[in-house]
């Protein structure tokens, strides 16, 4: 069978996750409109007849600014070296900038085949397409393009085979049934912290991390208590993460516990704290709780 790995790298903000999730079929990396919401490198495995595709999706590629950021920009690189094929993800929107060609150079670094993914191509008119296809085509040396839509789903019909093709012969490194390789704490956790990304404004997210304490299914019924404990740097973000009233908190509760029960296929008791961890993004011993590798 073939089998293999493909980093899917990129600036912020350019759809990477979107088009992981639509690629294999399913929720497994948060999305919001905010930049940097992936944080670690999360395996997406997509399962066919005679292949499987294991998927790294990354952090996207920026200047860092506080350790935690050089951390997610690491972990990106690291990806490069480490599989079969690299998927540069381009907005069709905001391509060929300063931080694509960063991108692009990090490619240029390792020995690795690299195709491009132009994404958003149905947020844009047919002759800015154009000129974005032309501004990411220069960026590198890319062994194929493809104009897609992580949100439509147009030119993404037959992606996943196309790319299990030029994968080599090899085991299967997940079982069939797995499409994550994260624990349920960490999908939990990311679920919580897509919420509160959706909710809150530009200044907060970045500083918001979510940490579960507890998570504990009852023996007498089917039922699953989950603590979490929602840390921000500033006592002005926690004002903001709880909101008049409390209204955020709980609002971020109720959509997460939903797709939390779907996700665990039981009944979710969960609980939400907001603390203030100052620089937590500088604390290398909060980072390494929180599983960030560099």
């Amino acid at each position: 069978m073939k089998s293999g790995f493909a980093a899917v790298v990129g600036k912020p903000n350019v759809g990477k996750s979107s088009l992981i999730n639509s690629l294999v079929g399913a929720k497994v990396s948060i999305v919001s409109d905010k930049p940097q919401t992936t944080r670690n490198r999360i395996a997406a495995i997509a399962n066919l007849p005679d292949a499987q595709v294991v998927f790294l999706d990354t952090p996207g590629i920026h200047r860092a600014r506080h350790n935690l950021g050089d951390r997610l920009v690491r972990t990106a690189r690291a990806a490069m070296a480490e599989v079969d094929l690299i998927i540069f993800v381009a907005d069709a929107t905001s391509s060929g900038r300063p931080e694509d060609e960063t991108v692009a150079s990090y490619i240029a670094e390792v020995d690795t085949p690299a195709w491009l993914l132009v994404n958003k191509i149905d947020a844009v008119r047919p002759e800015q397409l154009a000129e974005a296809e032309a501004r990411s085509r220069r960026l590198a040396q890319f062994d194929r393009v493809r104009l897609v839509s992580a949100v439509t789903g147009q030119n993404c019909d037959g992606l996943v085979q196309e790319i299990a093709s030029v994968m080599p012969d090899g085991p299967m490194y997940y079982p069939p049934d797995v499409t994550v390789d994260r624990p349920e704490e960490f999908l939990a956790a990311e679920l919580v912290r897509e919420k509160l990304l959706l909710l809150t404004r530009e200044e907060v997210p970045h500083s918001v991390a979510v940490v579960i304490d507890k998570m504990q299914r009852r023996e007498d019924r089917d039922i699953v208590d989950i603590d979490a404990v929602v840390l921000v740097e500033r006592e002005s973000h926690k004002g903001i993460v709880i909101g008049a009233g409390g209204r955020v908190l709980k609002q971020a509760g109720v959509m997460a516990r939903s797709e939390i029960e779907r996700l665990l296929g039981s009944q979710v008791n969960l609980q939400l704290w907001v603390k203030v961890r100052r620089r937590w993004r500088d604390d290398e011993s909060m980072l390494d709780r929180l599983g960030f590798r560099g």
